[in-house]
């Protein structure tokens, strides 16, 4: 296979990064995986869809960082037709580029349609990425699995909401994700309650939602795979993450630090109630991020903690998902009948 994987800038990715090691991964399976920016890309005046794209020039990697440093090197980019690809997979992160680059997430699910278009199986589907560039995306699955929520930018309305709560929620911005510009109101907060909420406005919508006590004890990221719990050998993708000192974000990229957790039947259960969904949408790898009995987040865009479960587990999860792929590829090269993007990725 011919594996692109689309990421915010290629000079900004890291070698801890849940992209980096599935490429490396699909390179080592034998494929050729090229890494390309969101910027990259080039709509050309025949109608062809081209982007830059970077490779590793070895074979064989033994580290992710070697990998890594030859597919940064400048000399390795190269024009390609995005229609040489068999699967791109979109892995840029929306919050990354939310300040400096506003631009950057409405093309990279443009161009993913466009690519879909050329016969390309692009993962996550397009066309449901663009829906769920917002939080908002979130309140279109089951309410049984989510914590009460408002979504104003009416200051008395978030006031009283929180008021309903007890005083304790959770406060952030409707755009974003990576922890940044979450807040946690509580008794020692509430004087700042009404800055707090004009801070966040300033932006857009405001996200309030009810604090849960369990989240004193981190959340639980569990990667989600075709609508199931990403599973090999019978051990399950997935971590606790719990914030440094009083911060109340866990996210690895605030600081959070990954332990292994028991996967619970209350776990499994609130899978299988987003499942429908989640195959619906054509969302073939995702993140779910668990509070307890409830959900926090549904990360669609890029995932994170591959590298953690790894570790923590012994098992090359990475390997089960380049895998999965290849069957895609290969139902698609023998199927009688046509795949839309959306029903061949979650396939």
């Amino acid at each position: 296979m011919k594996i692109g994987f689309v990421v915010n800038e290629v000079a900004g990715e890291s070698p801890v990064y849940t992209t980096t090691r599935l490429a490396l991964t699909a390179t080592q399976m034998g494929h050729e995986a090229y890494l390309m920016g969101v910027g990259d890309f080039a709509y050309q005046p025949d109608g062809s869809l081209a982007a830059k794209a970077s490779a590793g020039a070895a074979k064989k990697y033994r580290s992710l960082e070697r990998y890594l440093h030859d597919v940064q090197k400048p000399e390795v980019q190269e024009l390609m037709g995005m229609d040489e690809f068999d699967v791109v997979m979109l892995r840029s992160d929306p919050a990354e580029d939310a300040s400096e680059n506003p631009w950057a997430n409405n093309a990279a699910v443009a161009f993913g349609h466009l690519i879909a278009r050329s016969g390309v199986l692009v993962v996550n589907e397009p066309t449901c990425l663009a829906n769920a560039l917002s939080k908002a995306y979130f309140q279109h699955f089951p309410e049984i699995v989510r914590p009460r929520t408002l979504i104003s930018r009416d200051q008395q309305m978030i006031e009283d909401f929180v008021d309903e709560l007890g005083g304790h929620a959770v406060l952030k911005p409707l755009q974003g994700s990576g922890g940044s510009g979450v807040f946690l109101v509580n008794d020692d907060e509430a004087p700042n309650l009404s800055q707090i909420i004009e801070a966040i406005a300033r932006d857009g919508y405001v996200v309030a939602q009810e604090y849960l006590p369990e989240a004193k004890n981190g959340d639980v990221r569990m990667f989600v795979m075709n609508g199931r719990p990403l599973e090999v050998n019978g051990k399950i993708a997935a971590f606790r993450r719990k914030s440094t000192g009083s911060d109340v974000r866990s996210n690895m990229s605030a600081g959070g630090k990954a332990s292994a957790v028991q996967v619970t039947d209350q776990m499994l259960e609130m899978v299988e109630v987003v499942r429908p969904k989640l195959v619906a949408d054509g969302m073939f790898l995702v993140g779910l991020d668990i509070v307890g009995d409830k959900l926090m987040e549904v990360n669609v865009f890029s995932p994170g903690g591959l590298g953690s479960c790894q570790a923590l587990y012994e098992e090359n999860f990475a390997t089960a998902i380049i895998e999965d792929l290849e069957r895609k590829m290969i139902v698609r090269q023998h199927a009688t009948g046509d795949f839309t993007n959306k029903s061949l990725a979650t396939l």
